[in-house]
């Protein structure tokens, strides 16, 4: 028994590249993006892929930021 309504299967079949998913995550974590630009991104990009780049692109930043005040403490610029 199939229980997804149509549009889900519709969103999960979006053909956008990856890149276009990296790209469309970072604006939005940057919070700058016009509102035409959002609306073809939610036409184009799978929801699926963009909670992927999601998770994936906040660990990057939370290691970016580790790995910048391990290196601040350590060279002694804090103190």
């Amino acid at each position: 028994m199939n229980t997804q309504p149509d549009g889900l299967k519709e969103a999960v079949a979006r053909p956008a590249s990856l890149l276009q998913t990296f790209r469309a995550v970072a604006w939005s974590f940057f919070g700058i993006r016009r509102s035409a630009g959002h609306a073809q991104d939610m036409q184009k990009l799978n929801p699926v892929h963009v909670v992927v780049a999601g998770v994936i692109s906040a660990a990057m930043f939370v290691l970016a930021l580790v790995l910048l005040v391990r290196w601040v403490i350590g060279s002694g610029v804090a103190g």
